[in-house]
């Protein structure tokens, strides 16, 4: 169900501590289990930073890598409570339009279980379903960070909470 956008949280990460205390905290949150989270923001603006914290709070191990080249890093953890969750790191900046994210066949995707997070959904707009959350970081002069979180469906809400 998709609900009409909430009002945005903004958050001022000064460091990338702060940013890191986010990402631990929304793994705290049953939400994150299948919810599609999109990243937006300029080269350098911390998504895949963001990505990285996130996947460690949830016990990713070795190397987590940029999908930039790959367009798709998929992850798999086995959480406290002995369920597995699928991942799903997708990074759609080298697409050149959204029929691009159809032709790769990552509807499927998608529609499986599990939590996807998109890099420059943008570059897929009008192929991606409606986001549970999306946050929009912006680089500020110094190591800090401004990121307005808008809650998209009752589970984004749920995440925000």
């Amino acid at each position: 169900m998709i609900v009409e956008s909430s009002q945005p949280r903004v958050f001022n990460w000064s460091n990338e501590a702060e940013c890191k205390a986010f990402a631990e905290r929304l793994t705290g949150s049953n939400a994150l289990r299948n919810a599609l989270i999109e990243l937006h923001g300029d080269l350098g603006a911390g998504k895949t930073t963001f990505v990285r914290h996130l996947l460690r709070a949830l016990g990713v191990e070795g190397r987590i890598k940029s999908p930039s080249y790959a367009v798709v890093e998929p992850y798999s953890v086995v959480l406290s409570d002995a369920s597995d969750l699928s991942i799903w790191h997708f990074d759609l900046y080298r697409f050149a339009n959204p029929r691009e994210f159809e032709e790769a066949g990552f509807r499927d995707l998608l529609a499986s279980p599990g939590l996807k997070l998109v890099e420059w959904p943008e570059k897929a707009q009008g192929a991606l379903p409606a986001p549970d959350v999306a946050l929009h970081i912006v680089a500020n002069g110094d190591d800090s960070r401004r990121v307005k979180a808008i809650a998209h469906t009752p589970r984004g809400q749920e995440l925000l909470a």
